[in-house]
């Protein structure tokens, strides 16, 4: 079932006047015209999907556009961007362009697994919350606002700083510290649909409450699950280049955070190497511009309000 419109039927019964009842439409799908389409008719989604296209396409050719490990020194120090390096070199003479290129891999899949997680366990957390409600309703409350009470930056030190780094750990801290706010907003969506007559029908009729919430309710919330995982990725990309930044993750490996904090560690500031640190930080505020972009035009085609005012 769904919340959306529907196209009425007609029918006519005998000795009375013809009436309209409306026919559910398929679930998880918008009326005009579909999500899909709508995204895909979006100039704010195609441009965000844009700029993410291109920068999964240069993660995933690093390999061929700039071969070799890109963390191995060279004998050229320092350098300006020039036509043999185009974005120039390092004090330790590593190549720019092939830091940034490699650096893509390990920053894109961290967010994308990070805010696929975190809105996992926000979903999972927030809807059986709300459907359940009672005891269960208030444990997981309670759970919910212990973690949006404890402060973010810190937690993510000590935990950073405790567990063995690498990859894997920097995932683990981030969606640990990254689900609670997401499962706080998708509890209220859940609660309001929890009341609805559909909800209540498919109670009745005995469906298992696993069921109730990932196939009637979930799908009705399509859009805020959508919108919460383009947040929760924004966050994780930015979290690890913070934490990395701040030499809490492995130093020895190649991602955005990495490059910023060798950056800093070698002074380029100072010896006015400005273009070993913009790279990696236009990197990771053009990934997080599309994100949101994206994040607004879902919002855009799914809010009946934004639809009218964008036509009127």
């Amino acid at each position: 079932m769904s919340l959306t419109d529907s196209t009425p039927t007609t029918i006519t019964t005998a000795g009375n006047p013809t009436v309209q009842i409306p026919e559910p439409p398929a679930r998880g799908r918008l009326v005009h015209g579909g999500f899909v389409h709508g995204v895909l008719t979006n100039k704010k989604a195609l441009f965000g999907l844009a700029i993410l296209v291109i920068f999964a396409l240069l993660a995933l050719l690093a390999p061929l556009l700039a071969p070799g490990n890109p963390s191995d020194f060279g004998s050229e120090a320092s350098l300006a961007p020039s036509g043999d390096h185009l974005l120039g070199t390092t004090s330790k003479g590593q190549d720019v362009l092939a830091l940034t290129l490699w650096g893509s891999r390990s920053s894109l899949a961290v967010g994308f697994t990070v805010g696929l997680a975190a809105t996992f366990i926000g979903c999972l957390v927030g809807i059986a919350s709300a459907y359940f409600g009672k005891a269960i309703d208030e444990l997981l409350s309670l759970l919910t606002n212990v973690f949006l009470l404890i402060p973010g930056l810190p937690l993510l030190v000590v935990l950073a700083a405790f567990l063995p780094p690498g990859p894997v750990t920097v995932v683990i801290v981030l969606v640990i510290t990254g689900w609670a706010g997401s499962a706080r907003v998708l509890r209220s969506q859940a609660l309001s649909l929890r009341s609805k007559d559909f909800v209540a029908s498919a109670v009745v009729t005995g469906e298992k409450a696993w069921r109730i919430m990932f196939r009637e309710i979930l799908p009705n919330m399509a859009s805020i699950v959508m919108s919460t995982l383009l947040g929760c990725v924004i966050y994780g990309i930015g979290a690890q280049a913070g934490l990395e930044f701040l030499g809490l993750g492995d130093t020895g490996s190649v991602s955005w955070g990495t490059n910023l904090y060798w950056a800093n560690n070698d002074g380029a500031l100072m010896t006015g190497d400005w273009w070993v640190l913009l790279p990696s930080g236009v990197a990771i505020a053009v990934v997080a511009f599309a994100l949101a972009m994206i994040n607004y035009a879902v919002d855009e085609i799914t809010n009946p309000r934004l639809r009218v005012e964008k036509k009127g």
